[in-house]
């Protein structure tokens, strides 16, 4: 099972392939599958059309495909689909073991920017609470003096 994160990053990478994967008239054959079953090993990542003359939606066609060969179904728009399935031949050439996850450096410029600012504003309220404790002190100890 692959989380919404990945699957997001999996539809990026999805919109530079090309499709390789038709579906036409005869709907999904054995060869079909096959051929599908090679593409996920060496690719991970498949995108497919179902065209005019098949009976099927491309909904209907993915979710067929995804239950046969143990895939996930990645996204599905219009006439178009794409299939998921961790490949360990291409995980054992490449040393990933799961999509890449891409990071934005923005967000990460302002989590860091602001983890430092909660620490500095830590630190200053550290420094006054202290002061304060021992003003405190000071100020019970001279009036204990006084009287």
């Amino acid at each position: 099972m692959i989380t919404s994160k990945n699957r997001a990053e999996l539809r990026s990478r999805a919109n530079e392939l090309e499709t390789t994967l038709m579906i036409g008239k005869d709907g999904i054959t054995d060869n079909l599958v096959d051929e599908l079953d090679r593409q996920l090993e060496a690719r991970e990542l498949v995108k497919g059309r179902v065209l005019e003359t098949a009976l099927m939606t491309a909904r209907e066609a993915s979710d067929e495909l995804c239950a046969r060969l143990n895939a996930e179904g990645v996204s599905c728009v219009g006439n178009r689909f794409v299939v998921y399935r961790r490949s360990e031949t291409l995980a054992r050439k490449t040393g990933t073991a799961h999509p890449k996850v891409k990071v934005n450096p923005v967000r990460s410029g302002i989590r860091r920017r602001r983890a430092i600012a909660r620490a500095e504003r830590e630190r200053r309220n550290t420094f006054f609470r202290e002061a304060a404790i021992a003003q405190a002190k000071q100020r019970r100890k001279d009036a204990g003096n006084e009287d």
